[in-house]
């Protein structure tokens, strides 16, 4: 078997001295509510995660949890009565409500997925919003046959799959983690949730000053640049990474990006490469990447595969589809399923397996219904619930995760594992920028080492057919 790491293992964990310590106040609060709240097991140290060499986060497009785990067994999914859905929303086109049902389609439409949609379907905590924006995001869904809305005449964001028509991601939800407490970072659509998976927050800056950022989720068009031509200077996680001598690609799948630059549902698809900067491919704009000369890192898919299959994964690796793949309405979730299964199948199979810790989910709910409120803290307000899962041969066996989770968990745990708890914390990091808060240290969120079980003998890998 070659060589599984692709620097020794000291050169990627470097010590203490040479990275900054999170700001003691808040960490300290957080650190003992976590404690309490969430007490990890004896084989989950510092020590126990350094059996992950390799963390891989895959990044799937607008779905919500309960529109693909909504009846899965042991998690917290649709409410049911005896003969079916307890919930009906109102369906002001119509006239009565909507319940959820098993939608056998492979092919969605879903809803508006806007800052502003996504506030009208939490409708203050009564959740009952999703079919009036579906209806007004897409008025020719209800009377017309438009090939986008499939014909139905019937706005689909109450529909819901199971593992007749998502066999993998129910088999993965099985045998590895499933997370049902995972929101979206912000009530908001695709280009921020990218944002803040790499960085941690979604701001609008009016200079190059990390300064003279301010938060923003909506960037619509007329409101500054295009992505391809925005700069985003505030930091992000690949500067402490690339600070302490980590490895890390993002890895794109060329071809298309459906999602619109103003969040809106329908529009003409943009190209999307490696190379160009865009909406799910938002590394190259930052100023710590272009400035240091690490937009090379920023790599074509089809690298990712090889890397996988000759055992040279980076330390942290993302991953992020085409249109074609991503299950993105009008994008088949068949074909989601198998280009994640390929990608999973391939670390399985590779010499990095061993040591790897795969997260899967996906960027935001897509207008589909889900049912559970996000949660707020101060200056924390998480999105919809999306799903998630963590497959890695430490993940407990048939775990649901109920813990409050969101992509911040990702990087903290990226920041756990390789740079000692170093936070994107702009008090401490030698990098001040302007964001409000270090969201790794939030007391609202959970810690995803629950997820694991270091004391067990690795898993075998769980090979599937991309295509069951």
């Amino acid at each position: 078997m070659p060589d599984r790491r692709t620097k020794p293992r000291d050169a990627r964990r470097p010590a203490i001295s040479s990275l900054a310590i999170p700001r003691a106040g808040l960490a300290v609060a957080a650190a003992a509510l976590l404690a309490t709240a969430c007490p990890l097991s004896s084989g989950s140290s510092d020590r126990g995660i350094a059996a992950i060499e390799h963390v891989i986060v895959i990044m799937q497009e607008n779905r919500s949890f309960d529109s693909y785990f909504g009846t899965f067994p042991g998690a917290d999914g649709i409410p049911m009565a005896d003969d079916g859905p307890r919930v009906c929303l109102p369906d002001p086109a119509r006239g009565g409500c909507l319940r959820p049902y098993h939608d056998p389609s492979l092919v969605n439409v879903g809803g508006p997925h806007t800052e502003d949609a996504s506030r009208a379907d939490i409708h203050g905590g009564a959740m009952d919003g999703f079919v009036a924006e579906a209806e007004r995001g897409s008025p020719g869904c209800i009377e017309t046959f438009d090939p986008r809305c499939k014909g139905s005449g019937r706005p689909d964001v109450m529909g819901y799959h199971d593992d007749r028509e998502i066999p993998n991601y129910w088999t993965y939800a099985r045998e590895f983690v499933l997370q049902d407490r995972m929101f979206e970072p912000a009530q908001t659509w695709s280009l921020p949730a990218h944002l803040f998976m790499v960085s941690g927050w979604s701001a609008f800056c009016r200079s190059s000053d990390p300064m003279s950022c301010k938060t923003a989720l909506r960037f619509r068009l007329g409101t500054g640049p295009p992505p391809e031509t925005r700069h985003y200077p505030w930091t992000d996680i690949t500067y402490l990474l690339d600070r302490a001598g980590v490895s890390w690609r993002y890895y794109v799948a060329s071809g298309t990006e459906p999602d619109c630059r103003n969040g809106e549902m329908f529009c003409q698809a943009e190209e999307q490469l490696a190379g160009t900067p865009s909406i799910w491919n938002p590394l190259p704009r930052f100023d710590t990447v272009l400035h240091g000369h690490r937009v090379g890192n920023v790599q074509p898919a089809d690298r990712f595969f090889a890397a996988a299959a000759s055992g040279s994964l980076p330390a942290v690796s993302w991953l992020v589809p085409n249109g074609r793949n991503s299950e993105h309405p009008p994008a088949s979730v068949a074909d989601g399923q198998a280009w994640v299964t390929r990608a999973i199948d391939a670390i399985m199979r590779g010499p990095d397996w061993d040591s790897s810790a795969i997260f899967l989910a996906w960027d935001d709910w897509g207008g589909f219904y889900d049912h559970v409120v996000p949660p707020s803290f101060g200056e924390v307000e998480y999105g919809l619930r999306v799903p998630a899962l963590v497959i890695s041969p430490y993940a407990k066996r048939g775990y649901v995760d109920h813990q409050v989770l969101s992509f911040d968990s990702y990087l903290r745990f990226i920041e756990d594992v390789f740079l000692r708890g170093a936070r994107l914390d702009p008090a401490t990091d030698g990098r001040p920028d302007s964001r409000p808060v270090v969201r790794e240290i939030s007391p609202l969120a959970g810690d995803v080492r629950r997820d694991f079980d270091f004391t067990q003998e690795p898993r075998d890998p769980v090979i599937l057919p991309p295509r069951p």
